[in-house]
């Protein structure tokens, strides 16, 4: 039986760190760095980018080296087709009929609707100002009685 040892990743170089080895970065905000060794403490440290840097994993990455061992992305299957279903209020039928209706007709009908609001939204409002019309009839005011102030 074969001994497994757990190894972690470098922060800046990408590359495996062993048991005993590495060095522990602790920021002040409590992220921990762990650098492989004191040279890619000291390049992070000086605000080197690991991607400018041809031996680390993230220039190859970038530089797009190493293809032979990334592995070929599997092809996503597309979603099964979305069956109709009926949605609270509407059946399944009068779904499939408004669908399967031509334009013209679908077009049709919305004018109807839109034509019908817009004439019950005038009767509304015609209403409304006859009744504030007559409310200002009924509650003229009281003519100002002139001329009983102290002078």
């Amino acid at each position: 039986v074969a001994m497994v040892l757990k190894t972690t990743l470098c922060r800046f170089s990408g590359l495996r760190i062993w048991p005993g080895r590495g060095m522990l970065f602790i920021r002040t905000d409590n992220q921990q760095y762990l650098f492989l060794n004191k040279k890619c403490k000291s390049l992070y440290h000086n605000r080197l980018r690991p991607a400018k840097l041809a031996w680390t994993t993230t220039y190859r990455k970038s530089h797009k080296k190493d293809q032979v061992a990334e592995v070929a992305r599997k092809k996503r299957r597309t979603g099964g087709k979305a069956t109709a279903r009926a949605i609270v209020g509407v059946s399944l039928e009068v779904i499939n009929k408004k669908r399967t209706e031509k334009p013209e007709v679908r077009q049709a009908s919305r004018e109807a609707a839109i034509r019908e609001i817009k004439e019950r939204a005038k009767k509304a409002k015609s209403d409304k100002a006859k009744q504030s019309k007559a409310a200002a009839a009924k509650s003229a005011p009281a003519p100002k009685a002139v001329g009983r102030g102290k002078r």
